[in-house]
């Protein structure tokens, strides 16, 4: 379709494809479009990946009047008012890290009426200064980007975004759209009264991201273990998230050293590191950022192929949201989580030795049990994990369990071994205590505490240490066993696990668990290559060749390489090789803006090829 043929569309049509270059919108983006152009306040909750910028970005140059736009990072706003100014769009963002006279430039053209959208931080936007200002202005439409930040429910809550919930009073007639890959029932609930008052169109896009192959390993020397998976796909973009500023540093250096492009990114470092690390991954090849869960909100990479999680998160929530920064081009991507015992026991310290009330302790504990449900599944894990936030689906055929079935086993004799000897030892010790125990080492310990005379010492002697951890780690993902934080970390026996002593509960293990030594981590399978292999080798060529010229027009203008064009765009480009503006305006994902500022330089590109 041409330019001009757009002209007879519906505007929403006409400015998908004049501005953003794409002929329909996809899945779920249209009803969320509709809503917000016919000023209805609106929740859309959509997996990564799915095009929730484009679903206020149209109704944003539909309505009349500025659009404001909330989001929690620089990065974040930096990046979609780039793209947007590339595709045409009148767009600006006033935040910290612009010099004041940038910032007062910016809001000079939105006082002048010269700009479609404005991105702000919430606790810029919600000075009284900037809300007396904004009163003045022609505001068709307020969005809020990372919308469950607002909720205390929320897997990330900011405390800066709770003076959004003033929005819907100052200014009641201009509706707010509000933008999440990740709310559970609970959170959209609380959203929704937050934002909007209490009344709004909700939108749920479902949360599968079925190109991400799902994978959980059980920690034993987790270093050794992400650089066996890394050196399984050596050349490919990936995150690997580090619990703590340190374990980022060592995990980076550990990558280093067996030959990766591995930085550490963590709160610590200076602003222009941190800034320059972000810029190498975003626009350099093969990049692997280790990082603490700080990285990754908003950051819109489409070829990330990997996400590793060398410690386990704090919620399912937070899971979700961290995967889902992996294969947002939808190509195939891996996540990865490694995990043991030891992350349980410091998660729940974490949530106990919070500051927060007792009803948010008692559901931040639920959603940890959920978590370990998740780590110690039986079953397809990408049924879990829909299952939590409330949709049902079939086993996937791409996650470890249903690609590789793990034998089961009845362990109620193995688990009522354990569970006697927490019992017998006083409910007060750690998993390895109580391994020793059933292994009947003398430790100092031990004998120190008379536990050596104990009827249970020794009863475990025909199994391995580690097989005895698994089994204590199963027990307490199953719930029969607690941790209790506040004993540092001793095991307690629930009500389940005195049923299970009792014979009244049984317990099945997996094998392959209970067997598994050194956890290498490696996939079942390797990596599916992206739809790029479909190419011929001199498409191959071509392909590498139209990315030199992205990557040469990004580095001019000092933007990550997916803004000028993501890769299925370049993909369909050397596929097509089109000769003429006409036909490379028809390219998926090309606007008129861009074809005016990149026709040439991609088209020259093409001609140059040979065959």
């Amino acid at each position: 379709m041409s330019i001009a043929a757009t002209a007879d569309l519906p505007e929403k049509h006409r400015i998908l494809k004049d501005v953003f270059g794409f002929d329909s919108f996809r899945p779920g983006q249209e009803a969320v479009v509709d809503d917000l152009i016919a000023g209805r306040h609106t929740l859309a909750v959509m997996p990564t990946g799915a095009g929730k910028s484009l679903c206020f970005q149209v109704p944003a140059l539909a309505r009349p009047g500025l659009t404001v736009v909330v989001s929690p990072l620089v990065a974040l706003m930096e990046n979609q008012v780039a793209a947007l100014q590339l595709a045409g769009v009148a767009a600006v963002t006033i935040n910290s890290s612009r010099s004041r006279e940038e910032n007062v430039d910016a809001w000079l053209k939105v006082r002048d009426g010269r700009v479609s959208l404005l991105y702000m931080s919430p606790e810029r936007l919600m000075t009284e200064r900037m809300l007396r200002a904004l009163a003045d202005l022609p505001v068709g439409l307020f969005v809020v980007d990372e919308s469950h930040c607002i909720s205390q429910w929320g897997h990330s809550f900011r405390p800066e975004y709770r003076d959004l919930d003033q929005l819907h009073s100052r200014f009641p007639d201009i509706p707010i759209g509000a933008f999440t890959a990740t709310a559970d029932a609970e959170t959209r609930t609380d959203i929704i009264e937050r934002l909007f008052g209490g009344t709004a169109s909700v939108h749920v896009a479902g949360f599968d991201r079925p190109n991400i192959r799902l994978g959980i390993t059980v920690k034993s020397k987790v270093e050794q273990q992400v650089e066996a998976f890394v050196s399984e796909r050596q050349g490919q973009s990936g995150i690997v998230y580090c619990l703590s500023r340190q374990g980022t540093e060592d995990m980076a250096a550990a990558l280093c050293a067996a030959g990766h492009n591995a930085l550490a990114y963590h709160a610590g470092l200076d602003p222009d590191t941190r800034a320059r690390w972000l810029d190498r991954f975003m626009t350099e090849p093969g990049i692997i950022v280790v990082a603490t869960i700080a990285f990754g909100m908003g950051i819109d990479k489409p070829d990330v192929r990997f996400v590793v999680h060398a410690d386990l998160p704090a919620t399912i929530e937070a899971y979700y949201q961290e995967i889902g920064r992996a294969g947002r081009d939808g190509a195939p991507a891996e996540a990865q989580l490694f995990f043991g015992l030891n992350d349980i026991r410091m998660r729940r310290q974490f949530i106990e030795q919070s500051d927060a009330d007792d009803m948010v302790k008692r559901v931040e504990r639920q959603r940890l049990d959920a978590l370990v449900g998740l780590c110690e599944a039986v079953e397809c894990r990408r049924v879990l994990l829909l299952a939590y936030f409330a949709e049902k689906a079939e086993p996937c055929g791409n996650c470890d369990i249903c690609l590789n079935p793990p034998t089961l086993i009845d362990g109620t004799e193995l688990g009522q071994k354990v569970l006697s000897t927490v019992v017998r030892t006083g409910e007060r010790f750690g998993a390895v205590h109580i391994a020793d125990s059933l292994m009947g080492k003398s430790t100092p310990k031990i004998t120190s505490f008379g536990h050596d005379q104990l009827p249970t010492f020794g009863i475990g002697k025909d199994r391995k240490v580690g097989e005895w951890r698994a089994i204590i780690r199963q027990l307490v993902a199953a719930g029969f066993l607690e941790i209790d934080a506040d004993r540092f970390g001793g095991l307690t026996v629930t009500r389940l696990g005195h049923g299970l002593l009792k014979g009244q509960e049984t317990l099945r293990l997996r094998t392959d668990i209970l067997t598994a030594s050194s956890g290498r981590g490696k996939s079942s399978r390797k990596t599916r290559k992206p739809a790029e292999t479909a190419l011929d080798e001199a498409g191959q060529d071509l392909l590498q060749s139209l990315k030199e010229v992205r990557l040469n027009l990004a580095r001019e203008r000092g933007v990550p390489p997916y803004v000028i064009f993501h890769d299925a765009t370049l993909i369909e480009l050397a596929a097509s090789r089109p000769r003429d503006v006409e036909a490379f305006a028809e390219t998926h994902g090309v606007g008129a803006s861009k074809v005016e500022k990149f026709a040439g330089a991609f088209l020259q590109a093409i001609a140059d090829h040979p065959g």
